[in-house]
């Protein structure tokens, strides 16, 4: 994404950053390009909305993730006129912009991706809309941004109105039920599907003809080379109990046996979403993320295809 120049009335400070650039504009808020002595680049959100429980609890999710698999908050200070997040500035395009990924490039994304997957999981998170956009493929690898509807649920379930991007959506995030980690791995083998074919596997059209085949069709998998064609296979399984784990397809892709404790990715005991957690009516994540969130918001004046240079991708 391009740096867009300031306009009259942005800032030209927001505490420690002084701001340099514009790099989007959402519902929350606006996210700037900053630099600190300190902190180095970062993508400044400046929120323009108020701040609700539901977004203090994403900010705590972003902060449980492992950094090397996202991008890191930096500095956080909600009781700022106005309240802003800095996040770290991922200079890379999203992986919705960068064409097939092929060969040896395409193992490797796919072996970053899960990874980040495995930590996230780990630190009891459900990301809830991975997808193309939310990949950015920086320098140092691959990084699995935007917490936008990620929920802190102790690594088992949440039951809730659907939420996430339609053509990665899983069967029961479109049918409202229990959604856990086995919707990410659903999404996973999509969004890997769509890294090497340019296509998701269920189709990109109106949200019904999506929505049909992911809950009674089968995927097409184009050109998706073995072994992580019947990886991505198993991912895409209707029934969550039949996915597999995170962990156990990095195992995988990694020629290591599986591990049997995580041989699956079924949903724990059902928990309750939190009071605000809710998606949108027609299932298309909102912009109220954190450490990922920042270009969500930059993302929303770019649409679904634009590709990122900080926090960026939808």
């Amino acid at each position: 994404m391009a740096v867009d120049p300031l306009r009259p009335g942005d800032p030209e400070a927001v505490g420690e950053f002084r701001i340099v650039g514009r790099l989007g504009q959402g519902g929350q808020g606006i996210v700037y390009l900053g630099e600190s002595p300190g902190s180095g680049q970062a993508a400044v959100k400046v929120m323009t909305g108020g701040i609700d429980r539901a977004f203090a609890r994403e900010l705590a999710a972003a902060r449980m993730v492992d950094e090397f698999c996202t991008a890191r908050v930096l500095v956080a200070d909600l009781d700022h006129d106005p309240p802003y997040v800095a996040a770290e500035y991922i200079d890379g395009p999203a992986l919705a912009t960068a064409g097939p990924v092929r060969g040896a490039a395409l193992t490797r994304l796919a072996i970053g991706t899960v990874t980040a997957l495995a930590a996230i999981h780990r630190a009891g998170v459900v990301h809830r809309d991975f997808k193309p956009g939310n990949v950015l493929l920086g320098p140092d690898g691959p990084r699995v941004i935007d917490f936008g509807i990620a929920r802190l649920v102790d690594a088992t379930a949440t039951q809730g109105a659907s939420s996430g991007t339609p053509p990665y959506m899983s069967p029961e995030q479109l049918s409202g039920d229990t959604v856990g980690p086995a919707a990410d791995m659903f999404a996973w083998g999509s969004t890997m599907t769509f890294a090497a074919t340019g296509e998701p596997p269920f189709g990109r059209d109106t949200f019904a003809a999506v929505a049909y085949r992911i809950l009674h069709g089968e995927p097409s998998l184009g050109g998706l080379p073995e072994p992580l064609r019947g990886i991505v296979a198993r991912c895409l399984a209707k029934d969550p109990a039949a996915r597999p784990g995170a962990r156990t397809v990095l195992l995988e892709l990694l020629g290591e046996p599986p591990d049997p404790a995580g041989a699956g990715a079924a949903p724990a005991p059902e928990s309750r979403a939190p009071d605000g957690s809710r998606g949108t009516p027609e299932g298309h994540a909102p912009a109220d993320s954190v450490a990922g969130a920042l270009a969500s918001e930059a993302r929303d004046t770019t649409g679904d295809q634009a590709g990122g240079a900080g926090p960026a991708g939808d």
